[in-house]
């Protein structure tokens, strides 16, 4: 039923996205008829190979070393009106070995944009980013997380939207109108990264009557003064992070069922750019997601430009994380009081190899995960990249905890076409 009601959202946004552009170019072709369409197809394909060197831990998970799957990403646009109008469609496929909630598709983006003098209009399937802060992202709230892709949490389903852009001279402003959420996707029983109990999404629960149905709304401010930049914004509507409660499955087996809340949420994030520093804070005010709380992330980073062979650049990061909710209020979340310092290299050569490691520190238990990612072209049209994720000193009593025997390497070679 949700996958019917999902199909039906995307074809009738698509069908306003489609008839708004054609009208649009009927405009501008009666206005101009020397104006053109200008098409592009391009996109990746991508076989992924992650490596566990550690058996599974929980009952049900497929107990292999090796999980293989292949990513489609293919992108179409087509332009017009010298680019005033267009349609950005960027599907998304994954075909997994191991885990059938891991085979999934999505619609990225399949959005028409219309940019007019001071300001700009999107209709459709998009994905928006805010943010500044390096390992958490704590007011990216408009799209959902995709928790089967990976667990870093970048990456997002597309979110149905109407997104007005407005920009003068004291900054730019964005009013979003959501019609309809995305829940959040979860490994399922056979698959590795998940918890000892499964996430049972046909279960999912609603604060709201209106369930997926219910409309979100956000606005966002976002100004340059000088050497800083500033952003603040205010999201109502349906939390993108929901609380997971232990049930009964059919079988009376124990369950984690997802319950979404409706949430007030203010933010500011801001970054300020000093030479060779860059100073990064977000925090965010929530309501409406048991006791009200603040969250906040901060930290900075330094780069030494030309440092490797005189031309690449060596940069450290460091900043921290607190998360104002009780224990079993966010029992996902790492980052209640916690330290994480890492390093960026960026080799600046023709094939734009770069790497990215960093640690996380839980500053009362001393758990430790590690993390390095690593990318490099092989040629005009291959890529490779690498990731590495481990953990140390998991105690019962950590989020990670379940996780404790998943670490592994990702291998992901790419083809551009």
């Amino acid at each position: 039923m949700k996958l019917i009601k999902l199909a039906a959202l995307v074809v009738v946004t698509g069908a306003v996205a489609l008839g708004a552009s054609i009208v649009s170019a009927n405009q501008a072709h009666a206005d101009d008829e020397e104006s053109d369409l200008y098409w592009e197809y391009s996109g990746s394909a991508s076989l992924d190979l992650r490596i566990f060197p550690d058996s599974a831990l929980h009952s049900g998970q497929r107990d292999q070393h090796l999980n293989p799957s292949v990513v489609l990403e293919p992108e179409f646009l087509v332009e017009w009106n010298d680019g005033d109008d267009r349609i950005d469609f960027k599907p998304f496929l994954r075909l997994d070995a191991q885990d059938s909630e891991r085979r999934h598709g999505d619609i990225r983006e399949l959005k028409y944009l219309h940019i007019d003098d001071g300001w700009d209009l999107k209709i459709g399937a998009d994905k928006v980013f805010w943010g500044v802060t390096e390992s958490r992202h704590l007011v990216d709230i408009i799209n959902q997380t995709d928790g089967v892709e990976d667990t870093d949490g970048e990456d997002k389903l597309g979110q149905p939207m109407i997104n007005l852009g407005i920009q003068n001279e004291i900054g730019d402003f964005n009013l979003f109108a959501m019609p309809y959420f995305r829940e959040r996707t979860f490994p399922g029983r056979k698959g590795r990264l998940r918890s000892s109990l499964t996430v049972d999404t046909d279960k999912a629960e609603y604060e709201s009557d209106l369930e997926e149905f219910h409309p979100d709304f956000a606005l966002r401010y976002a100004t340059v003064l000088g050497d800083w930049d500033l952003g603040l914004a205010h999201f109502y509507g349906t939390s993108r992070e929901p609380r997971l409660l232990v049930k009964n499955d059919s079988n009376g087996a124990p369950v984690l069922v997802p319950h979404y809340d409706i949430i007030n949420q203010s933010s500011a994030d801001i970054q300020a750019t000093f030479d060779e520093w860059l100073w990064k804070w977000e925090g965010i005010y929530r309501r409406g997601q048991g006791d009200d709380f603040v969250a906040f992330s901060g930290g900075l980073e330094y780069t030494f430009f030309g440092l490797i062979g005189d031309a690449g650049d060596l940069g450290v990061l460091a900043e921290y994380h607190y998360d104002g909710r009780d224990e079993d209020e966010a029992p996902g979340t790492i980052f209640d009081d916690d330290i994480f310092v890492g390093a960026r290299v960026t080799l600046n050569d023709v094939e734009d190899t770069d790497f990215l490691a960093g640690m996380i520190i839980d500053r009362k238990s001393h758990a430790r995960s590690f993390s390095i990612e690593a990318d490099r072209r092989l040629s005009d049209r291959w890529t490779v990249e690498a990731e590495l994720r481990l953990s140390d000193g998991i105690t019962s009593s950590e989020p990670l905890y379940d996780t404790r025997r998943d670490d592994h390497v990702q291998v992901r070679f790419s083809y551009y076409f």
